[in-house]
């Protein structure tokens, strides 16, 4: 969980700022370059440094865990594209208005975009719900421009130094921001109760959660947009920015809107849905992320190893 500036020691904060410095020279070196030419050079930037970042050996882990049908060489592959396309989604949250053209000029498609403008007819509330997959701020930038009222939970990155950065960017795409919070929920419930519409990418390791089935595995996920919807009666429906092959266009889907029943349930829903997406585009998603922790099934009372007392050691005779 992220902390606070207050609380890293001098080490943590040093480790933090020389970060900051890299990646902020880095997007802001990138930015002199055409955006056409740009995007991908960070891809192609990401690729060359992953290996030595330890990026591709915590995909490689999360792959050999759920995918484990998977051969080497396509585990290899597969390291090479994620990579790519964090590299490419970085260069495009901080290009400004050529990624919201290229987001404006994306197509519309999936069975739950009349369920969507539905809602806005109707003043109804929206809980959207996306996963780190293609550029997840591709569909909300597409809705903005659309003239959809939407809102957008974030979380606070760990780097205390870049995340002030980052908050700046993904702030111009559109307003309001709820940093994940109580402060942030509080807003964002009153966003909601006036009939906006809140975007939220529900796929991270969330404490709190409920273990849930995700590619076979157990993963602890929030089930706290499904209770929303539930209790603010708002539509609750999974959306995508899918990345398109030539590597800088995007698609948005709209999947099918998930009927109110329980918030198991509904979050289930969600879990289902984005593992439909990954495995027809699996270089999309950022597997990089630690979302199965820890890597094994969650104890229960039964499984637990049993210790038995340790026997004391005779004293030797002097």
């Amino acid at each position: 969980m992220p902390v606070a500036h207050s609380e890293l020691n001098f080490s943590q904060r040093a480790n933090y700022f020389v970060g900051n410095l890299f990646l902020r020279g880095l997007i802001g070196g990138l930015k002199l370059i055409p955006y056409r030419w740009r995007v991908p050079a960070m891809g192609w930037t990401l690729r060359k440094v992953a290996p030595l970042a330890g990026f591709h050996k915590r995909v490689s882990r999360n792959l050999h865990y759920t995918r484990p049908d998977l051969t080497e060489s396509e585990v290899d592959a597969l390291c090479h594209q994620v990579a790519d396309n964090v590299g490419r989604t970085l260069a495009e949250l901080y290009a400004g208005a050529p990624f919201w053209a290229r987001a404006k000029a994306a197509p519309i498609s999936g069975p739950g975009l009349k369920a969507l403008e539905a809602a806005r007819a109707e003043g109804r509330p929206v809980v959207l719900v996306t996963g780190h997959f293609g550029n997840y701020d591709a569909a909300r930038s597409k809705l903005v421009q659309m003239g959809f009222n939407m809102g957008s939970l974030y979380r606070r990155m760990a780097n205390p130094y870049f995340n002030d950065h980052y908050v700046k960017a993904i702030s111009a795409t559109g307003k309001p921001m709820f940093e994940q919070g109580k402060r942030g929920m509080v807003e964002m419930v009153r966003h909601l109760k006036a009939g906006g519409n809140i975007a939220i990418v529900a796929d991270m390791h969330a404490i709190g959660g409920q273990y849930l089935p995700f590619f076979g595995r157990p993963a602890l996920t929030s089930t706290v947009p499904a209770e929303l919807a539930l209790k603010y009666n708002a539509a609750f429906i999974p959306i995508y920015g899918l990345r398109g092959d030539n590597g800088l266009d995007f698609e948005v889907v709209v999947a099918d809107e998930i009927p109110h029943s329980d918030p198991v349930t509904m979050t289930q829903a969600v879990c289902d849905d984005l593992e439909r997406m990954v495995r027809a585009n699996m270089g999309q998603w950022f597997w990089v992320h630690r979302r199965w922790k820890p890597m094994h099934e969650p104890r229960t009372p039964t499984s637990r190893t049993v210790r038995r007392p340790a026997t004391p050691r005779g004293r030797r005779r002097g």
